[in-house]
């Protein structure tokens, strides 16, 4: 498992980078980044796309999005599925990528900011999506129906149409979180017939449960890529 590529968390960082495109490919090329923080984000992105392009990959690949409300332990989830330390988290300002290595594919996994200016934008990085993962804070009652009606939108989506999506009910190691079956109610997940899904109770920080999501993935999806 290793790390695919870089998030932008700040405009410092944002600048560093450019920095570095500077220093690698030279100030003509660098000039045609966009200086506004989203488009910048978003070229990166097409341009992860043409480079993997070129460099000719045999292995199958699946694009999987990651969502959900901010503080539902999105970044922490990611940094578990590939083995990584959990204790230091800050909170996603753009975008994180990670590739995970799962029975022999490589899962694209694309880590969203959820903070409500953010969320406008998740629309843009949905585009050839395999999967969506969608996490939820199971201890945050509060927030249910707002994390609800996301889902929702986000299910109404033409470049989500029939996607498959696994709803990690996480932060089950609180005392206060409420069971996936409960929360699978809540969000008549039932009538999702146009589509797979699947509700799986975890706590990214423990590790309890990540594993078994990541079993539903590559059986009920990356199988039929191949």
């Amino acid at each position: 498992m290793a790390l695919l590529f870089f998030g932008f968390h700040d405009k410092d960082r944002q600048k560093q980078h450019r920095r570095w495109f500077i220093d690698l490919y030279g100030t003509t090329f660098a000039s045609f980044f966009p200086r506004d923080h989203v488009a910048f984000d978003l070229l990166l992105q097409g341009l992860l796309s043409v480079i993997e392009k070129l460099k000719g990959s045999t292995e199958q690949e699946v694009r999987i999005v990651l969502l959900g409300l901010d503080n539902a332990g999105k970044t922490t989830l990611l940094k578990s599925l590939a083995s990584e330390d959990v204790n230091t988290i800050t909170p996603t300002q753009g975008f994180n990528i990670k590739s995970v290595a799962s029975h022999g594919m490589k899962l694209n996994v694309w880590d969203i900011g959820g903070q409500r200016k953010i969320r406008p934008f998740w629309k843009k990085y949905l585009e050839n999506t395999d999967l969506l993962i969608y996490v939820i804070d199971s201890a945050d009652k509060k927030r249910f129906e707002e994390t609800g009606l996301e889902l929702s939108e986000l299910i109404d989506e033409e470049n989500l149409k029939g996607v498959p999506v696994l709803i990690f009910a996480n932060k089950q190691d609180l005392a206060t979180a409420s069971p996936a079956s409960e929360i699978a109610e809540g969000l008549n997940l039932h009538t999702y017939r146009d589509r797979e899904w699947q509700i799986q109770a975890c706590s990214a920080v423990s590790g309890e449960g990540v594993q078994d999501g990541m079993n539903w993935i590559c059986n009920n999806i990356v199988n039929k890529k191949k």
